[in-house]
């Protein structure tokens, strides 16, 4: 008898001809250039339907040495699953280019499955990972499964990606038991991708990604030798795009090491690689030292391929500094690095003043001082503006930071020394309300006058900000919120400091909150001192008063006064306005002429997810005004650029948010994320919206304007713009909700940089993004999804003036006040695993940067505020929610007359 054939387990793929994976194949080039997110040329083929001319790319990358064949169709403005089931089956129809696998690239698992449909022989899927929990990634795998696919595994869990070596490999161990030992794969068939990132960034935290990638697939063809690892290796030198000698140098190098640890396919260009050996030697040099993190300390070794890389592109000259300011007095060296916000010498200058002071306290209670009473002497003159406070602010923290270990250093020797008498602060945003913006700002600001700040971040319970203030001795407090239930929630605060016998200051500020309402609310619940402050510019003024012996009992009997005197005015004024019998204002609706009119249809019922967002793209959507307004300075824009008081530092502040963009967009630090969903609807007359969900009825409530309005206005309801039952007209209505994700590790490292200018300035474009993001999906439910206005044509300036037909209105905003109508809309929407956003329980939503809301598309919707209700519609309200009254009356009290 013959010998029984053995067959090695060995990864085996397939076009029209087989790819078998060898050990001895040494390494698998994945082309990359029928990707229309890496190739510009490929992704304008497609996005002209031009499919058979992008047959020539991938037979361009057959040519070159691909083995096998990467196609991803994920843009924003393409139907993915049509693009890849057509390119797919025309590629298949090419024999020259199906002899070789496909890989099916996406992260948007139609499209994937759309692909699986389509391709023969047996491909690669990528990609799956467990970043939406184990459920998930075992029903994606089945399906991979079922269709004979070889995986790559991303190291990607609940928590985000691998960034470390430890990191990277327990997430692919853990991955491995799951498919192999849960879904039955062979583990030949699972190819991990640990995740290339890009180095030489100038940030030291990157500096070691290269070398964590090599080392973690040593260790996982250690502990799985039978899987693949793969990797997208452009993403190595993103730093340097645009320069290609250096990028394919450094691909080269990489790939040197990575496959010697155990790679054995990755994703390049297969017609840009140069010969290891061919690579110029200081350049080979300056790659290796780079990507193992070698004679790279202070970022030496980045600084220098930066600087050889600079040389190869042939720059031009730069532009020469004045660099007089540095042959003054160290004193003056750093008063001059504190008012212009420059962080480029300040440790060595810090470090000659620490030399030459007797105490590094001294330093501080010094020059630092000093430099910092300029800054916040032409603040409050006018003469600088909010950016350049908070810059000033990244010197100073710098300085101190590197003074810090002395002080410490100096308190071990000396526990009497270096005793801090900085008067402290303690800021927090209040429970169930997640912006901080404004209140970091303030602290910013705060911290420039010489106040010790305690920022206790959002969400912040009572008691926790009541114990930490008592704790840390904290001579005033400050409570910062955005929504209106946070204006209960500080109500609760300054009752609890009552209650608790407290005698510090209360500071109230954001956007919701008004000197009416605190003196009306809130101060009458705390006798020591409860004050409103508009913005972060008068917040210094206030803390002044406060902290002095001379002026605390002077200005707060004067605050004292002044807000008796509003809550007496508020409570003994004549009513102005007078308001409809509730029946009468349902019977004073909008005049529709629903006879003539036919509801438009959506091209799809049901939701309809987002998941990555193209960023570049919202980029073109964002209005400007609020990030302006945002950092205290007010103007049109652009005519705030030109603007002859605040121009010139709106202008670099403008051009340092664009730059930023530039980066987050380029190294891709942010996710944005959005689902819109479309649901026949039907008014029931009145001031209910009815919903078909799949058969479940779903009721949407809304409030009316009570006010007595003049003859012929209506007093309007959202539900006037939705066709009622009576008609027999079908109609529908639309939400979404969008958030952008991504920022926390960012944030984390401006922090820990001491850097608030760029901590506050993300965050401010964060939320840009989101109202872009809100913006963009707008226009093309209108003109594409629901496409009642297809060939509309609005300027971003139109779009922000609210020219379009229709209107989006969100729940907890003037036109729905009600914020548990939320509740629904997310429910429709899909819930947090649909819009990756949470509710808090004051119905904030996290991340901040969210937005949701309702579409409607009649001609006659409109913006508009319900105002005050009386108390017969409150009522009959009551009767349609499923709430108790004190709920109720708590969601409602801001439009409670």
């Amino acid at each position: 008898m013959s010998e029984p054939v053995i067959i090695k387990p060995y990864l085996r793929l397939s076009g029209l001809e087989p790819l078998v994976v060898r050990p001895e194949t040494n390494f698998i080039n994945i082309g990359e250039r029928t990707n229309v997110t890496g190739s510009k040329k490929f992704a304008r083929l497609i996005r002209e339907n031009k499919y058979e001319e992008a047959l020539s790319v991938a037979r361009q990358q057959v040519e070159n040495g691909a083995q096998v064949l990467d196609i991803n169709m994920d843009d924003a403005l393409l139907d993915g699953v049509h693009a890849m089931t057509t390119f797919i089956n025309l590629v298949q129809s090419e024999p020259d280019i199906a002899k070789i696998p496909i890989m099916i690239d996406s992260s948007k698992f139609e499209i994937i499955e759309a692909g699986l449909k389509c391709v023969q022989g047996k491909c690669i899927v990528n990609s799956i990972s467990m970043k939406e929990g184990e459920e998930k990634f075992i029903q994606q795998a089945i399906i991979c499964q079922s269709y004979g696919a070889a995986v790559i595994v991303m190291a990607f869990d609940e928590t985000g990606q691998a960034d470390t070596k430890e990191r990277k490999i327990n997430i692919c161990h853990r991955a491995y038991k799951i498919l192999t030992e849960q879904v039955g794969f062979d583990p030949q068939d699972i190819i991990f991708d640990p995740n290339i990132f890009a180095i030489a960034t100038g940030l030291e935290e990157h500096n070691n990604y290269g070398v964590d990638f090599i080392e973690a697939t040593r260790e996982i063809k250690r502990l799985m030798p039978l899987t693949g690892v793969s990797g997208g290796v452009s993403n190595l030198s993103f730093s340097f795009r645009g320069n290609e000698p250096v990028r394919e140098a450094m691909h080269s190098v990489f790939l040197l090491y990575a496959i010697k640890a155990g790679m054995n396919m990755g994703i390049v260009n297969a017609g840009q690689l140069v010969v290891y050996d061919e690579i110029e030697p200081a350049l080979r040099n300056l790659c290796e030292d780079v990507i193992l993190n070698r004679n790279n300390e202070n970022n030496e070794a980045t600084e220098k391929l930066i600087a050889f890389a600079e040389t190869v592109k042939a720059k031009g000259k730069t532009e020469v500094k004045d660099e007089g300011w540095r042959k003054e007095s160290v004193e003056e060296r750093l008063k001059h690095s504190l008012i212009n916000g420059i962080t480029d010498y300040i440790d060595t200058d810090t470090e000659e003043a620490r030399l030459k002071y007797p105490k590094p306290l001294d330093v501080i209670e010094g020059p630092l001082m000093d430099g910092m009473g300029v800054v916040g002497d032409l603040f409050g003159a006018g003469k600088m503006f909010l950016p350049q406070v908070v810059k000033s602010a990244r010197v100073m923290k710098k300085s101190v930071a590197w003074l810090t270990p002395f002080i410490e250093e100096e308190k071990k020797n000396n526990p009497l020394a270096a005793n801090g008498n900085a008067p402290k602060i303690l800021l927090a945003t209040v429970k169930g309300d997640v912006h901080d913006i404004g209140k970091n700002i303030v602290g910013v600001v705060l911290g420039c006058n010489g106040y010790d700040i305690i920022d206790m971040g959002v969400m912040v319970p009572t008691d926790k900000i009541l114990d930490t203030a008592e704790k840390e001795k904290a001579d005033i407090i400050g409570l910062s919120g955005l929504i209106t239930p946070s204006l209960d929630e500080m109500v609760n605060v300054a009752h609890e400091m009552k209650r608790r016998g407290m005698d510090k200051p209360l500071l109230i500020g954001g956007a919701t909150t008004s000197r009416m309402h605190t003196a009306v609310k809130i101060a009458p619940q705390y006798d020591n001192g409860v004050v409103h402050v508009l913005d972060a510019s008068r917040s210094v003024t206030v803390a002044g008063s406060l902290l002095s012996s001379d002026q605390k009992g002077e200005f707060l009997n004067k605050t004292r006064t002044e807000y008796k005197k509003l809550k007496e005015d508020f409570e003994n004024k004549k009513p102005v306005k007078q308001y409809l019998p509730f029946a009468e204002a349902q019977a004073n609706k909008t005049a529709i002429d629903w006879d003539n009119y036919t509801p438009p249809v959506p091209t799809f019922t049901g939701t309809k997810i987002f998941e990555d967002y193209s960023l570049a793209e919202l980029r073109d959507y964002i209005d400007w005004k609020p990030f302006f307004i945002s950092w205290e300075l007010h103007g049109n824009f652009p005519a705030i650029l030109t603007d002859e008081k605040v121009g010139v530092e709106a202008t670099k502040l403008y051009n340092d948010a664009n730059k930023l963009l530039d980066t987050i967009i380029n190294e891709k630090w942010l996710t944005a994320q959005g689902v819109i969903g479309f649901w026949q609807a039907n008014s029931d007359g009145k001031d209910t919206i009815v919903i078909n969900n799949d058969g479940e009825e779903i009721h949407l409530e809304s409030l009316r304007q009570q006010i007595k309005k003049a003859p012929g206005q209506p007093n309007l309801s959202l539900t006037d713009f939705i066709a009622p039952l009576t008609t027999g007209k079908q109609d529908q209505i639309g939400a979404f909700s969008v958030t952008i994700k991504g920022i926390e590790p960012h944030l984390e490292r401006f922090i820990k940089d001491h850097d608030d200018y760029n901590k506050i300035m993300l965050q401010s474009l964060c939320d840009r993004f989101a109202e872009a993001f809100a913006e963009c999906l707008h226009e093309r439910v209108r003109k594409e999804f629901w496409s009642y206005v297809k060939d509309e044509h609005l300027s971003n300036e139109d779009l922000i003036k609210e020219k379009y037909q229709g209107i989006r209105p969100a729940p907890g905003y003037p036109a729905c006040p009600d914020h548990t109508e939320k509740y629904k809309l997310f429910e429709l929407l899909g819930g947090e695993a649909a819009t990756g956003i949470h509710l808090t329980e004051s119905l904030a939503m996290y991340p901040a940067a969210s937005v949701c809301g309702w579409y409607f598309s009649h001609p006659q919707s409109q913006y508009f505020g319900v105002g005050k209700i009386q108390q017969d519609q409150f009522e009959d309200y009551l009767q349609r929610k499923e709430m108790s009254r004190n709920d109720m009356e708590r969601w409602l009290r801001p439009v409670m007359e």
